[in-house]
């Protein structure tokens, strides 16, 4: 490799670190990066699911206040997670590399839609949580106007709903099974796909829902990685250089890249899926 060669894809790990910390589509940069240095896309998509597993680590280890007291909810939805990594893993190394090159730019096409679409989808989940906050308060002040009995009654379903939104319920538990698959699979966009299906089915904080993201994609990102380094053909140079970058991103992204500008961010990130797309189907 160049040294031209070496600080891009370093580089390149260092953004996707970021982004897959914050949002959850850092293989955008990553992945053709790797394309436009010659690698083929399987090949490519190994080096950087590897390459992609100590950043995850880095990034957790920022949220790791916000992962306190996370523990049972993770341990039931890391399940779903670890085994749709697996799934994901062995559909990429058994299907035939053609497959791959017909699928990827669909799956990349609709990254970019979720990623286009992402500020208009985080309202909609947002109006939709406030909806069921202020139905809950009210179901809870009905039923609190009766007698002793009434109160504890209406206190009582209040609870109940509270611990079924503590943690995902059957049909989270398959969407983070089938992101899993996905993410093992392929993988961009993979971040904001667990984070609508999260939002959706957990009552708690954003950033504590993030940081439940970050390490269940991590997991995902972690088993697949296993399997390709056992069985598959990994570029040692390319994977060393993108862990090494995403270690760094990882940190960045839990401190400061909340801060970066989210329609930029966007943009950058459409621009390069769009070259990936071109570069694949040309």
């Amino acid at each position: 490799m160049s040294l031209f060669h070496i600080v891009a894809i370093f580089g390149a790990g260092i953004v996707a670190g970021t982004i897959n910390t914050v949002v959850g589509s850092g293989t955008l940069f990553t992945f053709p990066v790797l394309l436009a240095f010659g690698y083929a896309p399987v090949v490519a998509n190994v080096s950087n699911t590897v390459g992609l597993v100590p950043g995850s680590a880095s990034g957790a280890l920022g949220y790791r206040r916000e992962l306190r007291g996370q523990g049972r909810r993770l341990a039931r939805l890391a399940v779903a997670s670890v085994a749709g990594g697996v799934i994901g893993a062995v559909l990429l190394l058994s299907l035939p590399a053609a497959a791959f090159e017909a699928i990827v730019p669909g799956f990349i096409a609709l990254a970019l839609v979720l990623i286009i679409f992402q500020p208009r989808i985080g309202g909609l989940l947002a109006r939709r949580r406030a909806d069921q906050g202020a139905a809950g308060a009210g179901d809870g002040a009905g039923a609190g106007d009766g007698a002793g009995a009434g109160d504890g009654a209406g206190a009582g379903a209040g609870t109940d709903r509270r611990v079924a939104r503590e943690f995902a319920g059957p049909l989270a538990t398959l969407g983070v099974l089938v992101g899993g698959i996905y993410g093992g699979y392929f993988g961009a966009a993979q971040g904001i796909m667990l984070l609508a299906i999260l939002t959706l089915s957990i009552d708690d904080h954003l950033q504590r829902i993030n940081a439940l993201k970050v390490v269940l994609a991590g997991l995902v990102n972690l088993v697949s990685g296993i399997i390709f380094v056992l069985v598959a053909n990994v570029a040692w140079g390319p994977a060393a250089l993108i862990a090494a970058g995403s270690v760094l991103g990882g940190v960045l992204g839990a401190h400061v890249g909340r801060r970066l500008p989210p329609q930029i961010l966007r943009g950058v990130i459409v621009v390069v899926g769009v070259a990936a797309i071109v570069h694949l189907v040309a």
